[in-house]
């Protein structure tokens, strides 16, 4: 089969891939894929339609034969340039098994076209009589049926070809040229002949397609860098399972930072959880357990990504030294009508869970007030808050996007250089700080949202995503969509 057939065969694992997703083991992923049978069934009909234009045109060899006629004597025939030109498939099915994934086509049709010579000499002719000229062929009910074996290699996806038998059931042959009504009784003796090495040609055929493909999978990336900091290992992880209702894989699935083996502060733990979506079948579900996200998260505050420096707020007023003469009377006598900076950032990694309809985030924040002396940027006090929020994710657009709201939030000073802070007092300042700037920055981010992957002109669509308990589920169907470069999704840039 040509580079049709194998962007076919990558499209799903690729768009398995590049959901989401460096582990602690290599006995546990962290990410579940599920295809449905009604994802294989798209694949398999997929494949099928380039198969049909791939697998032609297909040369078979030639065949010669020598009879014995009485009177006549020896006759040799052959029949050659034999070209497989044309398949139709009008019926196919697909199931998995214990073996692997079975594929039975029933019903196919093919056309050949051929070249035919005969020739002879009798004691009744001194010299030797020949004639030559074309043939068509017509193959009617051919059926083909293959097992597919898929087995986990060093985090990769091993293809092959386990069994491959093609039966063809009819066929029927037409000359033209020479003396071809003569000679048609003779030539329907190379039925059988031909129909054995059809047979023969299109199994070596789907064999060598399958020895093709396997490198193009074992070159597939385990591990995806971007920005140069950031990785995630996209390797498998055990064999893919096979039941009756669809097939399963394991990705790795956690984020880590570049050239590191592990997220150290994950805790090994048991995440196996079983796919359920709702509502009409799709062609795939994903399965991201919690550790996913909590990885990303410590990915981001290992790499000072969760910092930021606010000097603009709607109540201006509180960026000057002014603007808190009666909430810290001290601060305003050491640096009079001096403007201000709020230095925020998360000074440990932010705890996320995923519970029912949601994901619930504690962030934990250091806000150091700055004042700007003279040219000079004085840290004068730092308050610690831990803010409760829940965020919604949602599939829109093709996207995957979503809002965080703010739930609650608990102050306690650190350290100051400005005498007690009172905390009732600051608290309707953080409160605005935190509503105003910090969450709609961050929701400004979200509901951008995160383009779903695709690749080849294929991708996820008619999504649906659910929060369940430490799970995130996204189950999905797969279309063609507007043909575009490949891409994984994007970091979150704060």
């Amino acid at each position: 089969m040509g580079d049709s057939v194998d962007s076919a065969v990558l499209l799903v694992f690729f768009v398995l891939i590049c959901s989401w997703t460096h582990v602690l083991s290599a006995e546990e992923g962290y990410i579940s894929v599920e295809i449905s049978n009604k994802g294989l069934d798209f694949v398999k009909d997929l494949l099928i339609e380039k198969a049909e234009t791939s697998l032609v045109p297909l040369e078979l060899p030639k065949i010669e034969k020598t009879v014995k006629i009485p009177v006549i004597g020896k006759v040799h025939m052959e029949v050659s340039n034999i070209i497989l030109y044309r398949i139709h498939v009008t019926s196919s099915t697909v199931k998995t098994g214990d073996t692997g994934i079975l594929i039975d086509v029933a019903g196919a049709t093919a056309n050949l076209s051929m070249n035919w010579r005969y020739s002879y000499s009798t004691w009744l002719v001194p010299i030797s009589i020949s004639d030559k000229g074309e043939a068509s062929i017509q193959v009617e009910g051919m059926e083909i049926g293959l097992t597919l074996g898929l087995k986990n290699q060093q985090g990769s996806i091993k293809l092959s070809l386990l069994d491959c038998g093609c039966n063809v059931s009819d066929l029927s042959i037409h000359l033209d040229g020479g003396a071809s009504w003569l000679y048609q009784g003779l030539i329907d003796a190379f039925e059988n002949k031909i129909a054995s090495a059809v047979e023969n040609a299109v199994c070596k055929k789907l064999e060598d397609a399958v020895e093709k493909l396997d490198p193009l999978l074992q070159s597939l990336p385990k591990e995806v860098t971007m920005d140069n900091i950031f990785s995630f290992n996209i390797s498998f992880v055990g064999d893919p399972k096979l039941s009756n209702f669809s097939l399963e894989l394991e990705l790795n699935g956690l984020f880590s930072l570049k050239d590191e083996t592990a997220v150290t502060k994950l805790q090994h733990e048991n995440v196996q959880v079983p796919i359920s979506c709702n509502g009409p079948a799709r062609m795939v579900g994903i399965s991201v357990h919690e550790k996913v996200l909590e990885s990303a998260a410590t990915v981001y505050f290992e790499t000072n990504k969760m910092h930021w420096i606010v000097d603009n707020i709607p109540d201006q007023n509180l960026m000057n030294t002014a603007g808190w003469k009666f909430i810290v009377p001290q601060l305003y006598k050491q640096y009079p009508n001096d403007d201000l900076n709020l230095n925020i950032s998360v000074y440990s990694t932010p705890v996320i869970k995923i519970v029912e309809q949601q994901v619930d985030a504690t962030i934990p924040l250091e806000v150091i007030i700055d004042v700007l002396d003279a040219g000079q940027v004085v840290p004068v006090a730092c308050i610690s808050v831990v803010i409760s929020a829940a965020a919604y994710p949602e599939i829109s657009s093709n996207a995957l996007a979503g809002s965080l709201r703010l739930n609650e939030f608990t102050m306690s000073e650190e350290w100051s250089k400005i005498g007690n802070l009172h905390m009732y007092f600051i608290q309707p300042m953080i409160s605005t700080l935190l509503r105003t700037v910090v969450l709609p920055y961050i929701n400004v981010k979200l509901n951008k949202g995160f383009p779903l992957p695709h690749f080849h002109g294929y991708g996820l669509t008619n999504s649906q995503l659910l929060c369940t308990d430490s799970r995130l589920m996204i189950c999905s169907d797969v279309a063609s969509i507007e043909t575009a470069p490949p891409h994984f999704i994007p970091v979150l840039q704060w």
